[in-house]
């Protein structure tokens, strides 16, 4: 029963994709977000973000927090449409729409050869974090968790290899052991940090307990390497602010937990920059 409602699932998104194409950039997330927020709730429940929300001491009453929830639906439905045009976004054709900040931070990894780890969460568009530090020049990897529908998996591998990322590493344990040889061979690494594991230490989110990747604290105490902050913002709806942070060093006395709590403050940070730009749908606490 599952491969018939995964294949039924594929021509839905399939269809869409082809509609999003005909109609153009803006009108496409223009109508994504009237699909995200009229379908969305149907995926994921409502109550589970609003409680998110509330346990992160988010909104000041349900019907603030019904507010960020809309607004984040419509989000999510944007990001879908967008996805028909990452190849614009890649070969320049839709450049204008977005903004770099921090380039030097990128020129200076990439002339000095530098190793590091780009970390960031599911803000906005996400793919384009990958895409622009490869556009740039840099030897990196990203980290994805493959779909559980098996043709759209396929469909979501063929864009993140052709216009994302060349070096994607499926998680899990096999992508780890993949990681760790494509570091040894000079690659960065990025990866999101928000998602939750079966694997890592529980620390802090928004002051609760949560499990969290241990991934990056794991390559900054064995290889030496730096942490770059990735930040994502959505402006008037169609174009984006990509924020490449300072590099990051850590002193040898920090411990994996020291960082890896460290890493979870500073997504916080970005989080609360707009609220409603990040998919409070995952259950991050369970």
């Amino acid at each position: 029963m599952k491969i018939i409602k995964y294949f039924f699932e594929y021509i839905v998104v399939s269809t869409f994709f082809f509609i999003f194409k005909i109609v153009g950039y803006r009108n496409a997330s223009n109508l994504g977000e009237i699909i995200g927020k009229i379908f969305g709730p149907f995926f994921r429940s409502n109550s589970r973000i609003q409680n998110n929300l509330k346990n992160s001491n988010i909104g000041n009453s349900k019907n603030d927090r019904k507010k960020i929830i809309n607004s984040m639906w419509g989000n999510y439905g944007r990001i879908f449409a967008e996805y028909p045009y990452i190849e614009k976004f890649k070969n320049d054709s839709l450049e204008k729409y977005i903004k770099i900040n921090g380039a030097e931070v990128l020129e200076d990894i990439k002339k000095n050869n530098k190793q590091v780890v780009f970390i960031s969460g599911h803000f906005n568009n996400f793919e384009l974090m990958a895409m622009e530090i490869e556009k740039h020049g840099i030897n990196v990897a990203a980290i994805y968790r493959p779909l559980n529908n098996i043709f759209l998996n396929k469909t979501m591998e063929k864009i993140r290899t052709n216009y994302i990322c060349k070096k994607q590493i499926k998680k899990g344990r096999s992508g780890t052991r993949e990681m760790l040889e494509l570091f040894r061979d000079g690659s960065s690494i990025a990866l999101m940090i928000d998602q939750r594991v079966s694997e890592g230490i529980s620390v802090n989110f928004f002051n609760r307990k949560c499990l969290t990747t241990t991934i990056p604290a794991q390559l900054i105490k064995k290889y030496n390497c730096g942490i770059v902050p990735v930040y994502i913002e959505r402006k008037n709806n169609i174009n984006f602010e990509i924020s490449f942070s300072k590099i990051i060093e850590f002193e040898k006395n920090h411990n994996i937990e020291n960082i890896t709590l460290e890493l979870n403050l500073i997504l916080e940070s970005m989080i609360l920059k707009n609220i409603d730009q990040w998919i409070w749908s995952h259950n991050r606490w369970k």
